[in-house]
């Protein structure tokens, strides 16, 4: 039976995102948050391949204990079993130091066939975490993952996107997969399913509960690159388009503005 990991991350709505001018820091109290969506089509090519091949699906997040939330709404679509990572010292994290407890954790739970991840997430949008997460598992990698062809004798043989076409790989098990979301898209959960999920068990590690986590490889303390602050672009005045039906008029308006701007 195959062991299958998917990461999911709970994110904030990134539309109803402000930004505080005097700290440089989002704003994300009272922003309502919802599952990154490319996850959700990861989970939806890790349920098919377990529909397909038997299997049994792990969901794990780094987060908040409101992100809880995320993993139920996954164990309602597919999954069987779920991580939660939780705790102050786990804050301010990078790819870098996030990457490193999802390994330490997942590795409590036993070693995994196939792992399945979002290609970003809609609040960093780094690309990053897939390609550490394969080298921190020791996995092969397949990115743009279009469609999977057969998961057998420990290989996986996938069709995956490229900018000029696509092309079919293989690649021996441990692997790591990122989806295009063409042929995976996130499906609706039963009601069953729904109610089951609302009272699961989830498995919540902080830092004191997984095995030899090395607490300057966590958090700020791990994080390879720090953020000072962030800041809107500043725009451009806006444009004027001249159109009066006239091209002598629109030329004279031109003329005019440009001296009232003193360029000519």
């Amino acid at each position: 039976m195959l062991k299958i990991l998917v990461c999911v991350k709970q994110v904030p709505d990134v539309d109803l995102v402000t930004m505080d001018p005097e700290t440089g820091n989002l704003v994300r109290e009272g922003v309502p948050t919802l599952t990154n969506p490319l996850d959700l089509n990861a989970l939806e090519a890790a349920v098919q391949v377990k529909e397909r091949y038997g299997g049994e699906i792990t969901l794990i997040t780094m987060g908040p204990p409101m992100a809880e939330s995320t993993l139920r709404e996954g164990l309602a679509v597919g999954g069987d079993d779920a991580i939660l990572i939780t705790g102050r010292p786990f804050g301010g994290a990078d790819t870098l130091s996030t990457s490193y407890p999802i390994l330490m954790a997942a590795n409590m739970k036993g070693k995994f066939d196939l792992i399945f991840c979002g290609k970003e997430s809609l609040d960093g949008a780094t690309g990053q975490m897939a390609s550490q997460l394969a080298e921190r598992f020791d996995a092969s990698q397949i990115s743009c993952c279009y469609s999977i062809e057969d998961v057998s004798d420990g290989k996986i043989k996938a069709t995956r996107t490229l900018e000029t076409g696509k092309e079919i790989v293989e690649a021996t098990l441990p692997c790591l997969i990122t989806v295009e979301k063409d042929n995976f898209y996130g499906r609706l959960p039963s009601l069953k399913a729904y109610l089951a999920s609302k009272t699961a068990d989830i498995t919540t590690y902080t830092e004191n509960d997984i095995d030899g986590l090395d607490m300057n490889k966590i958090g700020v303390p791990g994080s390879g690159t720090i953020v000072p602050k962030i800041y809107p672009p500043e725009l451009p005045e806006p444009g004027q388009i001249i159109s009066t039906g006239s091209a002598k008029t629109d030329v004279s308006k031109l003329v005019e503005l440009l001296a009232e701007k003193g360029s000519i």
